[in-house]
């Protein structure tokens, strides 16, 4: 029986900053690779907002009024369905703002994406009819 010897990795090794450095020649894999980033981040924080609330998904998805495997998708990295009136209810039931940024494309270099708040619907028609 044969071993078979393998690199180890960095414990801070990123799956998707990998991908970016082999598709640097690769614009419809670089661009898949940052919407999976951003699918990634969204997940990423419902979780870590629930959580610090000391929601479990349950009582998350009572307080929004739907079920708790929506909020299991929600959360999970590879779910791409995230609508912007889901993140309204879920930012609303628990402090937060929802902040939509547009990001220029470029190759080769990473940018931050300007945020500007959205507010929801509810509170543009509110704001108009002063």
């Amino acid at each position: 029986m044969s071993t078979r010897k393998t690199k180890k990795l960095p414990r801070d090794a990123d799956a998707l900053r990998m991908l970016e450095s082999l598709s640097r020649d690769d614009p419809a894999m670089q661009e898949m690779v940052a919407e999976e980033r951003s699918n990634a981040a969204v997940a990423r924080q419902i979780y870590e907002l629930r959580t610090a609330k000391g929601l479990t998904q349950q009582q998350l998805a009572e307080l929004i009024g739907t079920k708790q495997p929506v909020i299991a998708r929600l959360e999970d990295a590879d779910y791409q369905g995230h609508s912007l009136a889901m993140l309204y209810r879920i930012g609303a039931v628990l402090g937060c703002s929802v902040a939509v940024g547009f990001v220029p494309r470029s190759a080769g270099k990473r940018n931050k994406p300007r945020e500007a708040p959205i507010r929801s619907p509810a509170r543009r028609t509110r704001a108009k009819a002063r």
